[in-house]
């Protein structure tokens, strides 16, 4: 009976939600209930993405733009595709920035005689340090502006940006957002005053000795202004920081072998299922393929990829035919240039396609929490009046907001564009650093969101022209 009483109320409340919205209504309640139903029992009990991943991130592992790795990463891709016999696989062609690491990284300050080992990482597009290494004073700043107010007084010196997260925001991606320019911005601020180099506070809550990666870049600086920069992590940070207070003279030493090499070719990955009214018009779902190179990218975004082609599979498992074609994409080189965002998008101008929805899975596989999107008035009230088939899923975070880097150079008045956003706690103790591994994400997890995913994609199908 509980189980009767809760199924009216649903329907009672999508209604109502229609009505007061002037949504367009769906033909039948029933028909979508018992579809979601489908989708997440299918992914609970048949579900393929968690094995996919396995090969993903534990048979070819980290895939950096431009590497081996990310070359067997596309053939995998286009491979499996085939597999599950999608209408059309093909890939799309693109350039992409080539930087490789090299040796690994070292790092250590003296204070008040007493050496003390840092753990470090370059930061991605960063120059490498002289064979031997820099050594120099360091100065601690908490901001780009910050720096920029100390000018000359950086020359000679390593700049240390040291503006942690803010803990007292709930989303950890607002954190994350709130400090990452130090990490992109930082060389291209300093490196004009003199200063010798870089090292940045990890993006990261977690307070350990993991350090965490990610791009930066040297805007406008000329060559002899490009300055080394690394990530130091969150713990070598609070000693430095407090070491500093006591020592302002002390010395910090670090030594990175990192290089940029010609652009090199690779590939969007790309499989389509055909509409069978709309055939010309699509919905575009999709992670990125590449990832950094310090764990196998299993989370950011090896989650994403698998749980995208998902969705076509769930689709067709269950039987639906869509009305739009419906398109995933392994977008290339998210990390460092988002290359194959713009690609795609270029392309789908180039050839007068029309998209009317696209969703981007680049948070992590981690427990279903809703989907943010960027639309018009009309279509929001649409996606909100979702809700109330959503929330037994565990989706009630529905509303305004971003969407994904590699879907929105997609972005038009007429395009409905969405961010798959799973549960945001932990994610930041992996992204970006050797802990984002296989072994750090759970299989049912990947499944809900993979079947939360497919949902939007058949409500979408079902109720946009």
């Amino acid at each position: 009976m509980k189980h009767l009483v809760l199924s009216l109320c649903i329907f009672s409340s999508f209604l109502s939600c229609q009505s007061n919205t002037g949504a367009k209504p769906p033909v039948t309640n029933k028909t979508d209930v018992t579809t979601l139903k489908q989708l997440f029992d299918t992914a609970l009990t048949d579900g393929q993405c968690y094995e996919w991943l396995e090969v993903l991130s534990n048979d070819i592992g980290g895939r950096l733009s431009g590497s081996p790795e990310a070359q067997q990463a596309v053939e995998w891709g286009a491979s499996l595709m085939k597999t599950l016999n999608f209408d059309k696989v093909w890939l799309q062609p693109v350039m992409v920035p080539h930087w490789v690491r090299g040796e690994k990284e070292s790092a250590y300050f003296i204070a008040n005689k007493q050496r003390y080992p840092v753990p470090t990482c370059a930061l991605g597009g960063s120059v490498a340090t002289p064979e031997n290494g820099v050594t120099a004073q360091v100065i601690e700043v908490q901001s780009l502006e910050e720096a920029e107010t100390l000018g000359e007084k950086l020359r000679g010196k390593i700049v240390f940006f040291n503006r942690p997260f803010d803990e007292r925001l709930i989303q950890t991606f607002k954190a994350y957002g709130g400090c990452v320019d130090q990490r992109y911005k930082g060389a291209s601020i300093v490196g004009k005053y003199g200063a010798v180099g870089v090292i940045v506070r990890s993006m990261t809550h977690s307070i350990d000795d993991t350090p965490h990666t990610g791009s930066m870049t040297y805007a406008a600086l000329e060559a002899d202004e490009k300055i080394p920069a690394a990530a130091i992590s969150t713990r070598a940070a609070n000693l430095l920081s407090e070491q500093l207070r006591e020592h302002p003279a002390l010395t910090y030493h670090f030594k990175q072998h990192c290089k940029t090499l010609p652009d090199a070719p690779s590939f969007n990955v790309i499989g389509e299922i055909t509409g069978t009214r709309f055939p010309n018009r699509f919905i575009t779902v999709g992670g990125h393929l590449d990832s950094w190179d310090l764990g196998d990218g299993a989370h950011d975004d090896g989650a994403g990829v698998v749980q995208s082609i998902e969705v076509l599979r769930l689709l067709r498992r269950i039987g639906i035919q869509p009305r739009h074609s419906i398109r995933v994409v392994l977008f290339m080189n998210e990390e460092n240039g988002l290359r194959g965002g713009k690609k795609y998008a270029e392309e789908a101008t180039k050839n007068g396609e029309v998209h009317v929805a696209a969703l981007e899975s680049d948070a992590g596989g981690f427990t279903p929490r809703g989907f943010s999107f960027d639309a018009n008035h009309k279509n929001k009230e649409l996606f909100m009046s979702w809700k109330p088939l959503l929330a037994p899923y565990g989706l009630h975070d529905m509303g305004p907001g971003g969407s994904g880097a590699d879907i929105s150079p997609l972005k038009s008045e007429h395009i409905s564009l969405f961010g798959y956003r799973p549960d945001s706690q932990r994610y930041f103790d992996y992204h970006h650093s050797v802990n984002d591994t296989f072994d750090k994400v759970n299989k049912r997890e990947l499944a809900l969101g993979a079947a939360a995913m497919a949902s939007l994609v058949y409500l979408l199908d079902s109720y946009i022209d």
